[in-house]
């Protein structure tokens, strides 16, 4: 069998997942074959967006409110999230009336692909007539500026006179990483020996990842430990306090904010969620990482090592004061005088570190459990927490229903309410669910007929080719009870097309 040794940064394992997302594209996120919830729903991008109205406060604070702010997400995925946030800041701009500076929002990936997409998502289309939003090709690797697709113009070097904000989730674990091992005082790379390297060129990005077999193999690195080294101060740092210890070094991630840094004359503030550890003790004994398989894969990102070199630096490093369980959402503001962004520090302190996405996601594990157990004020509250999201409706609708036979008119209107706000906000994906079938249900079950027809037909306009025949049924019942007989019927007449003995259908015809 061949065997080829790498060094763990050069393995082929990175350029199979940039093989993966350039193939799939926005595929890539269906049906959550790469997961998307955590750092796509409405609550953590509600959380992001606090924290940047934050920043364009304290910016205009400063007497800085006439220069664009640009918001550049680092590879913006599925385009999701990136909806959410732009939505929320515009919401919060709205209900505010503060004079404030005015912001860009650039959504970046290294699939052209998927920037091609998000460039025609209906969702979008507001936001980008607004001049709010634009788009650009970013590979986090080697670019240096910022090619604007809508507007037509570059990001270059020194070009901004505001800070830039950047947004990075599940990105900083998915570029290419060294892995060193510190043991006696000293630093090795961990290289990966990988059998039958072949493989990668005989099946897809995802196949080929499965089939690969890793190990590992310790190689002397003493340049790391050389004064010359632009990290060693971090290094320092783990030869004292490691041993016999793994840990995974982004010298990828720490040079693509330096090149990010240079496009802005102010610095920059990042906010970044991952599986990422910033605490030293994490790293501790810790054997070589984990490869987590989800179509692409993922490692854990040393969020220690960004906050200790821009600590060095003068920045604030902001993280949570308790342990994560899935997500560690941080926030890096590398500013002249960061303590003086009160705004964006409160804004992190209510919107993470007392109850962030992470506790909101642990709690959401737990409620899925329960949902058949829920009441429907538990399901209500839970539901205005997550911020009227479209996933946990989906998985609550049955519920719902099973509870409206019971629901006072309060409920009822507080469900409609609901429905209505998740559906503004609604970010279509290449999903599993039909999310304007089920809120059609839940509105025909409470009798708001008018409602309940818009949403059917938007379903049936959605997918002609699988109609369940219970929506021509209710789309009839609707139509006569808002006195549109001659529609109506028409309903019924295909209801009976697609079942011909349906006795509803036919007790529904006799009346005519």
């Amino acid at each position: 069998m061949t065997k080829q040794r790498y060094r763990y940064s050069e393995s082929p394992i990175w350029q199979l997942q940039r093989d993966y997302y350039e193939e799939l594209g926005l595929n890539a996120w269906r049906n959550d074959q790469v997961p998307q919830y955590i750092t796509s729903n409405p609550m953590i991008a509600a959380a992001y967006a606090e924290m940047i109205f934050g920043f364009l406060q304290d910016r205009a604070g400063k007497g800085e409110a006439e220069e664009p702010v640009y918001i550049v997400e680092l590879g913006a995925g599925a385009g999701r999230f990136a909806f959410h946030v732009v939505q929320e800041l515009c919401r919060l701009r709205e209900y505010a009336e503060l004079e404030l500076p005015p912001f860009r929002y650039i959504m970046t990936d290294l699939a052209m692909s998927n920037v091609l997409a998000w460039r025609e998502h209906p969702a979008l289309q507001s936001f980008i007539a607004e001049g709010l939003l634009d788009f650009a090709q970013f590979d986090a690797f080697q670019d240096s500026e910022l090619h604007l697709m809508v507007a037509g113009e570059s990001i270059r070097q020194g070009q901004l006179k505001q800070p830039l904000m950047l947004v990075a989730n599940y990105f900083f674990d998915g570029i290419p990483q060294e892995l060193l091992y510190i043991g006696g005082g000293q630093i090795y790379e961990t290289d990966v020996i990988i059998d039958a390297p072949e493989v990668t060129k005989r099946h897809k990005p995802s196949e080929a990842l499965k089939r690969l077999s890793l190990q590992y193999e310790h190689r002397r690195a003493p340049e790391y430990e050389e004064e010359s080294y632009p990290y060693r101060d971090v290094i320092a740092v783990y030869q004292e306090e490691l041993e016999d210890s793994h840990i995974l070094f982004p010298t990828s991630g720490l040079l693509c904010l330096e090149r990010l840094n240079k496009l802005s004359q102010g610095g920059f503030v990042l906010i970044t969620a991952d599986k990422g550890d910033h605490l030293l003790d994490n790293w501790k004994f810790a054997d070589p990482p984990e490869i987590i398989l989800h179509g692409s894969f993922s490692l854990t990102a040393n969020f220690h090592a960004f906050q200790y070199v821009y600590e060095q630096q003068g920045a604030e490093a902001l993280f949570p004061p308790h342990h994560y369980k899935n997500i560690n959402v941080g926030c890096l503001i590398h500013l002249d005088q960061p303590k003086s962004y009160a705004h964006t520090r409160l804004a992190y302190r209510r919107s993470v570190a007392r109850f962030g996405p992470d506790d909101f996601f642990s709690l959401k594990e737990s409620v899925d459990r329960h949902i058949g157990s829920m009441g429907m004020q538990q399901i209500l509250g839970f539901w205005r927490l997550g911020g009227y999201d479209a996933e946990f409706f989906i998985q609550s609708a049955k519920r719902i229903s099973a509870l409206l036979p019971e629901a006072n008119d309060e409920e009822k209107e507080d469900i409609k309410f609901g429905i209505d706000l998740m559906w503004s906000s609604f970010y279509v994906m290449a999903q599993r669910y039909d999310l304007a079938l089920d809120a059609g249900l839940i509105l025909f079950e409470m009798d708001m007929y008018e409602e309940a027809k818009w949403f059917l037909e938007t379903s049936v306009a959605a997918d002609t080719d699988s109609i369940v025949p219970t929506v021509y049924y209710c789309l009839a019942i609707c139509c006569f009870e808002l006195e549109m007989d001659e529609e109506g019927l028409d309903y019924t007449r295909k209801l009976l097309e697609a079942e011909p003995d349906n006795e509803e259908a036919l007790a529904l015809l006799s009346h005519f």
